[in-house]
């Protein structure tokens, strides 16, 4: 077994330069410049380059070679080339389905379901969506419009309507076995997508249960002006239900998502909506959306790696282990770390991958699972994630609803955002009170 590094905090100066770069642009771009979503133009590739150079310069007794190799280490890893692969045909599923899948999904429910219960059928529906297609931006952008149109043809309020689906976004995202938060978590953790699931799902599902009522609470006071009726097909809803039964079943993900693959394409191609040609553009840009993801991933990895040889990984363990104490206090530690690095970056999947390393040191020292340690990232991510007024769930929401001339805050939406406060109430409960 190779011998743990003494520890030095000087080795997690990387860490900081990146917050520091990542954090000051982005707050500079959004609050100073004024440009739309500025956060989310921050190039995150080059903060994290710097950081790697910061790394590169630091502790002279290396040489360069040396710790090109120890970074070259923390790339030869099963679990990463896992999730790369993953990443990669998650986002050709999305790039199939497309749009028209999570339309007919929205359209469906609010065809059978009375109108008085239209905000709440927007959350389980905005859930669905969001398990299936394992991301919550992508569904807040599918779905806002729908809820904007609920909103104005029933009379409900509108941020308790984008609210609503920011929510079951965010649900679905912790859930989704294609949720690039969920591939992060669990292959930096070493645990089976399933028994994550089954960890997770336990302590969402209250939340969201609760979320729906207080929705209902809210809604069913409010005067009716009519409800809105759509053409949907129910064709478009079979990958996505072939992909969450998969998926709960313990299929193997790449199966799930090749069959899901296929079927839709099969689907599209069979009903004349689409060209092969444009399939495989479709498929392309589903592929590309994923590329910064993975990249980040890689850069992530090497830069840990060589923080960890450094010794950075033990002081901040060690001062984690001064601070929370015991079993209990090992996983509030970790939930309080994955979200002081969310609230950083703005970026849960990002937020995992940095916080993957460190927390899997964590889980060894306070003999936490795989399965709730990977449980607890991907929670406590999802928490911070839904309600930082300059995530991109907040920022698309509202962009979405400027575009259709409205008006609405991230402050506005926060006040109706009851899922995320509630599932890091029952996080905690299950934490404390868990035998």
């Amino acid at each position: 077994m190779a011998k743990k590094p003494a520890a030095n905090a000087a080795a997690l100066l990387p860490i900081l330069v990146f917050l520091v770069i990542y954090l000051g642009l982005g707050f500079m771009f959004e609050y100073v410049m004024k440009v739309p979503m500025g956060f989310y133009n921050v190039p995150i590739i080059v903060a994290i380059m710097m950081a790697i150079f910061v790394a590169c310069v630091q502790n002279k007794h290396l040489s360069f070679n040396k710790k090109m190799e120890i970074m070259g280490k923390g790339l030869a890893d099963k679990n990463l080339i896992t999730m790369l692969l993953i990443f990669m045909a998650a986002g050709i599923f999305v790039g199939v389905v497309g749009r028209s899948s999570a339309s007919s999904v929205a359209y469906f429910m609010l065809s059978i379901i009375p109108p008085e219960y239209s905000v709440a059928v927007i959350f389980v529906v905005a859930a669905f969506v969001s398990v299936s297609m394992g991301t919550s931006v992508g569904t807040i952008t599918l779905l806002t419009p729908i809820a904007v149109a609920v909103s104005q043809a029933s009379g409900f309020g509108l941020p308790i309507c984008v609210a609503s689906v920011v929510g079951g976004a965010m649900f679905g995202d912790n859930l989704s076995f294609i949720s690039d938060t969920t591939i992060a978590a669990c292959n930096g953790q070493g645990c089976a997508m399933q028994d994550k699931f089954k960890e997770n799902f336990r302590i969402a599902l209250p939340a969201a249960i609760l979320s729906v009522v207080l929705i209902l609470v809210l809604s069913l006071n409010t005067e009716l002006k009519g409800q809105v009726v759509k053409e949907y097909q129910m064709l478009h809803i079979l990958p996505y239900l072939l992909v969450l039964t998969g998926g709960v079943m313990g299929i193997n993900v790449f199966v799930v998502l090749i069959g899901g693959i296929i079927l839709g394409a099969g689907l599209l191609l069979g009903t004349g909506q689409t060209t092969f040609l444009k399939l495989c553009a479709s498929m392309g840009a589903g592929c590309a959306g994923m590329f910064e993801t993975s990249m980040v991933a890689i850069f992530v990895s090497a830069m840990a790696a060589i923080i960890r040889y450094g010794g950075g990984f033990e002081a901040l363990l060690a001062w984690i282990r001064s601070v929370f104490k015991g079993k209990i206090g090992g996983q509030l530690g970790m939930g309080v770390l994955v979200g002081a690095m969310d609230i950083a970056t703005a970026n849960n999947t990002v937020a995992i991958v940095m916080a993957n390393p460190i927390a899997k040191e964590m889980a060894e020292d306070y003999q936490i699972s795989p399965r709730k340690a990977a449980s607890i990232l991907d929670t406590f991510s999802c928490v911070f994630q839904g309600v930082i007024p300059y995530g991109a769930q907040m920022l698309v929401a509202c962009s979405i609803v400027a575009a259709t001339g409205l008006s609405i805050s991230a402050f506005d939406i926060m006040s109706y955002l009851f899922y995320p406060a509630l599932l890091l109430v029952s996080s905690v409960f299950f934490i404390c009170f868990e035998k």
